[in-house]
């Protein structure tokens, strides 16, 4: 499948569960108290850098968007779906909301202090990947952060696993597999979280957080 086919899938698939979505997981972070720390210390090493501007990558109907607003960020929201940037226009009229491909991103280089990809890659094949995190070191300033969260396979023999999401097909990364190509990008991994699948978990998963940052060559260090 190309990488238009595998986006138009992706966009009408979500266009037509974005009501249900919204509704399932518009409060997700209720409760998950490691999933708001880990949101927070990227708040801060953004912040830090001296530009608080994220764009939040597949944002769905931008209750994480919203979040990071909260945190401090100018944050702004970028998903396929069409249909989830009207319900997340709706529910944060003050924030901005665009449709757009992680895969070419209508916004200009270097100019993102923070990039959030939250389960957004996990419906782009594995060959297509490279292309993306490169996209997002493309917008991404030097010294800017991602922060980039997936679900893991089941170990490093499994570099990627497909699985039968209930939207449309998606993918599992192994941990390392992942980092690894994120340096391939450019991109060096800052830190990650590996959250165990709990009980009331939809899917019994592993959970990942890689924190990354694009090195500030002109400054002479990687931090």
């Amino acid at each position: 499948m190309t990488e238009r086919d595998t986006l138009s899938t992706t966009r009408e698939a979500y266009d037509a569960a974005a009501p249900l979505y919204a509704e399932l997981f518009s409060d997700e972070l209720r409760d998950r108290p490691l999933d708001r720390a880990f949101l927070r210390a990227f708040a801060e090493v953004v912040r830090a850098s001296g530009n608080g501007q994220v764009a939040d990558l597949g944002c769905g109907p931008g209750h994480i968007t919203a979040h990071l607003d909260e945190l401090g960020l100018e944050a702004f929201g970028v998903d396929a779906s069409p249909a989830m940037i009207d319900l997340a226009r709706a529910a944060h009229p003050g924030l901005r909301f665009d449709v757009g491909s992680m895969a070419a991103l209508d916004i200009a280089d270097g100019t993102l202090g923070g990039v959030l990809s939250r389960w957004s890659i996990i419906h782009t094949p594995p060959p297509q990947l490279p292309a993306v995190l490169a996209e997002f070191h493309r917008v991404l300033g030097p010294g800017g952060h991602l922060l980039i969260g997936f679900s893991a396979s089941d170990g490093p023999s499994h570099p990627t696993q497909a699985f039968d999401h209930t939207v449309t097909t998606a993918y599992r990364w192994a941990p390392d597999h992942l980092a690894r190509t994120l340096r391939t990008a450019g991109l060096a991994e800052t830190a990650r979280m590996v959250r165990e699948p709990q009980p009331s978990d939809r899917r019994q998963f592993k959970e990942v957080h890689l924190l990354a940052h694009k090195p500030d060559k002109a400054a002479g260090t990687d931090s």
